[in-house]
């Protein structure tokens, strides 16, 4: 066995699906950064499988790789780079967002009829047009569609504080793109977006005609300790063998820096993934993985090819299977706990996982 990611296909359908029933509107499955570290062409073909409407991507090289793997459906990408070819995305049919009136321009020059989304910049203070700018963008908006330059299909924005329901920066927001949509009076859209994972399940009001879900399809809570029980499934497992365990000495300096010295005489593991298979350094001596049916505390400072975990004096054999995280069912660690563990979140988790890790599917639960 190879240290390996394991996805379960079976409960990203699970939780797109159940995403689905809970708002009653369109829904969107964000697989950005390779689908959250799960596979970017696997997961949009689950969710659409799932029946999700739409798929949501940043980047055009993004969009334009799930293009080239056989992805049909409707599909969005909202963060351009100078250079970026519109054509190739429009030719490709993929919606593309404008934040501006030259990236408008740039739309137009192209000479081909595009589906164009506007977003907005209702408060986060990062993509989109401002408050002040917007007429002006949505002026230009009414021209390509007069001239047939593009049809707007639709018009979103972004929220900053959705994973805490009470910050004041909710409502604003919320305000600001009703108000921005009276300003687009004249453009009809299919899909007005605005709700995130966290909002979609928790601020019902932020609906609209459609959810964007990048976390919750994959299992992880995008708002610990306030979202409802919905029974999602987290998709992703992540292993390894052990390959070695010994005993050591109590006053036992352990990996770089000797940061962990042992009070007793133990036993420790040396399990084969480090930062450079994006095991966070900061999870040093604090996270927790399974080995052997208990969970065994990381030991000094994570490497960039390995780490030491503290096997409380069990000699387990090599190659007895290692658990860094997973959906928590046999009693793993999950990636929140990772998260909790590292002073992060679990986005993080999931995403930068990887490395020389190899990926695997299954299909792990009943459909």
């Amino acid at each position: 066995m190879s240290p390996e990611i394991v996805v379960d296909l079976a409960s990203i359908r699970h939780n797109v699906r159940t995403l689905r029933e809970l708002t009653g509107v369109a829904s969107m499955t964000v697989v950005k950064a390779d689908g959250y570290g799960h596979g970017m062409v696997e997961v949009a073909r689950a969710a659409r499988e799932a029946g999700s409407e739409w798929i949501g991507v940043a980047t055009m090289d993004e969009a334009l790789r799930l293009r080239a793997s056989g992805d049909t459906g409707r599909l969005l990408c909202w963060l351009t780079m100078p250079g970026d070819d519109w054509a190739a995305a429009i030719e490709a049919d993929v919606d593309v967002t404008a934040y501006s009136v030259a990236e408008l321009d740039a739309i137009a020059a192209t000479g081909r009829t595009a589906r164009v989304q506007l977003k907005v910049d209702t408060g986060l203070s990062r993509g989109g047009a401002t408050l002040e700018s917007w007429p002006a963008v949505v002026d230009r908006a009414r021209q390509g569609e007069a001239d047939g330059s593009w049809r707007i299909t639709g018009i979103w924005s972004h929220l900053a504080a959705s994973d805490e329901p009470e910050h004041p920066a909710n409502d604003a927001q919320e305000r600001a793109f009703r108000q921005a949509i009276e300003v687009a009076e004249g453009l009809t859209p299919e899909v007005r977006h605005l709700a995130n994972s966290a909002a979609g399940i928790l601020r019902p009001s932020s609906r609209f005609d459609l959810v964007r879900f990048g976390l919750a399809s994959y299992g992880l809570d995008p708002a610990p300790g306030l979202t409802p029980d919905l029974g999602f499934v987290p998709a992703m497992t992540v292993r390894a063998p052990l390959v070695s365990a010994k005993p050591i000495a109590a006053g036992a300096g352990v990996s770089y820096g000797h940061t962990w010295i042992a009070e007793t005489a133990t036993t420790v593991g040396l399990v084969p993934v480090g930062y450079g298979d994006g095991v966070p350094r900061h999870a040093s001596n604090a996270a927790h993985v399974l080995v052997d049916g208990k969970q065994r505390v990381m030991r000094g400072r994570v490497c960039m090819d390995q780490f030491v975990v503290d096997l409380d004096g069990d000699l387990p054999p090599v190659g007895e299977d290692v658990v860094l995280f997973g959906p928590g069912r046999d009693g793993e660690p999950t990636a929140q706990d990772w998260a909790e563990a590292a002073d992060t979140i679990s986005y993080e988790i999931v995403t930068r996982i990887g490395g020389r890790l190899s990926r695997r599917y299954v299909e792990g639960i009943e459909e």
